[in-house]
């Protein structure tokens, strides 16, 4: 799988996006255009949580007060293996 997205988080881990993970997530039709606002969301999130059933598993969300819909946050899900993130999803919740 190619990456199209490699890039490091606030807190210096590598992360990245491949093309099979991304085409998923241009499946959500907010998200077609979305790789800047994912690399945004990973250099400079909002918050970062943890996962409660996986601790290999971090969310990391951005707000966008500006968007029509209720939901406001972006929220990028990361895993992390063998000492670098992938991310697995993305797309807008209206909380956190």
């Amino acid at each position: 799988m190619a990456r199209v997205l490699e890039i490091k988080d606030k807190t210096g881990k590598n992360i990245y996006l491949t093309d099979e993970r991304y085409s998923h997530i241009k499946k959500h039709p907010e998200m077609i255009n979305s790789l800047p606002l994912i690399e945004q969301t990973i250099k400079n999130p909002s918050t970062i949580r943890d996962f409660e059933y996986d601790p290999d598993i971090k969310y990391y969300y951005s707000y966008h007060k500006y968007r029509k819909s209720k939901a406001k946050y972006l929220r990028v899900i990361v895993k992390y293996l063998n000492g670098e993130g992938f991310i697995i999803t993305a797309y807008f919740v209206v909380n956190i």
